[in-house]
């Protein structure tokens, strides 16, 4: 990074997994839902938990949990579903909770340290750090293969053409 880029800031939206504070950049996101039903899918991608209604539109729906390969646990009045759009697709991120927007300097960020998310480090875009806190950084265009880009896509057009 040059000089100009260690001065300058990004914006996150910092949520919770269990016990770990994870982060995307909040250009990434276009809003932040409290938990609503979600429609399942037979036959979907494993973590893809289904689809919801937002005005209109149908939006798949992944849990996190499932997609890191982290222990089920009961939703809570605290989980959130993120609105986040990459290459103009809106998909959602069940997470356990959302605790904030936080700005943080880049040269607060160091890359993810080797195997961090094991075969998919490019999941990973650095850890960074406020006060004593360590936060994940997540690489949201990266979350989804290509594979599995197609197959949300997919399942937006299958539910869109079922509900038209």
């Amino acid at each position: 990074m040059d000089d100009n880029t260690q001065d300058q800031e990004i914006q996150l939206v910092v949520f919770m997994l269990g016990e770990e504070e994870f982060a995307c950049e909040i250009k990434n996101v276009a809003e932040v839902l409290k938990m609503v039903k979600v429609t399942p899918l037979p036959r979907s991608i494993e973590f893809v938990e289904g689809v919801i209604n937002l005005r209109g539109e149908v939006i798949p729906v992944i849990d996190l949990r499932k997609r890191f390969n982290l222990a089920d646990v009961d939703r809570t009045s605290e989980s959130r579903i993120i609105i986040v759009e990459v290459n103009e697709r809106l998909f959602g991120l069940i997470v356990d909770s959302v605790s904030e927007v936080a700005r943080l300097p880049h040269k607060q960020i160091q890359e993810a340290p080797d195997r961090i998310a094991g075969d998919r480090n490019d999941l990973i875009k650095g850890v960074g750090k406020i006060d004593q806190r360590m936060l994940i950084i997540l690489n949201i265009d990266e979350l989804l293969s290509d594979k599995e880009k197609v197959a949300l896509d997919d399942i937006s057009k299958t539910t869109k053409d079922a509900s038209a």
